[in-house]
């Protein structure tokens, strides 16, 4: 396990273990601040997404960053934001299986190295495999769940929201649910 975020980084840019590597412009390996206590994951990047190299960047990234910002979250300022899969499923398509288990291990060293109180999952294939591989978005968002020692919460993908708008009050009350366990247990986040 690497232990330099910088080396980390590297080793991922230059990652040629799945077939994702011969479609993608750009390996998206993640934006914030290294020392965050809030670490959100989603599934892959999108077309936006692989044409800039970071997550969250198009229509469902401005409604995650509007959500964040109503409960003072940044990923300027003190959160970190990225995602199963390095790079974009061609399509945007889930991530296959192979392919997610292909970067999981990027993934345990990316959350190893910035030690977040906080994970959330964006989405259900983020929750279903860090969460359970049974996880419902529709009935578990906003449960608090531990696994070692980390606080975890599934909620709805931003691009979820998007296109069922009828979710945004439901992944509001997440996003209180979440600035109310910051408060709880993060030291350096507020």
């Amino acid at each position: 396990m690497e232990t330099n975020f910088d080396v980390l980084k590297e080793q991922v840019l230059s990652c040629t273990a799945c077939e994702l590597c011969k479609t993608r412009h750009n390996v998206v390996f993640g934006d914030g601040v290294p020392d965050a206590e809030v670490m959100f994951i989603g599934e892959g990047p999108g077309e936006n997404e692989d044409l800039q190299g970071k997550p969250f960047v198009g229509r469902a990234g401005q409604m995650l960053d509007k959500m964040l910002a109503v409960i003072d979250l940044d990923r300027t300022k003190n959160i970190y934001i990225t995602n199963m899969v390095k790079c974009r499923p061609p399509q945007n398509r889930d991530p296959l299986p192979s392919e997610q288990e292909q970067c999981i291990e990027f993934l345990r060293n990316q959350v190893a190295i910035i030690r977040p109180k906080i994970i959330v999952c964006l989405g259900r294939i983020a929750a279903c495999r860090l969460i359970s591989k049974d996880f419902k978005v529709t009935k578990q968002h906003g449960m608090w769940f531990e696994k070692n020692g980390v606080q975890m919460m599934g909620t709805y993908h931003p691009a979820s929201l998007l296109r069922t708008p009828a979710q945004k009050p439901a992944a509001f009350e997440d996003f209180t649910a979440l600035r109310d366990k910051i408060k709880e247990i993060c030291t350096h986040t507020y």
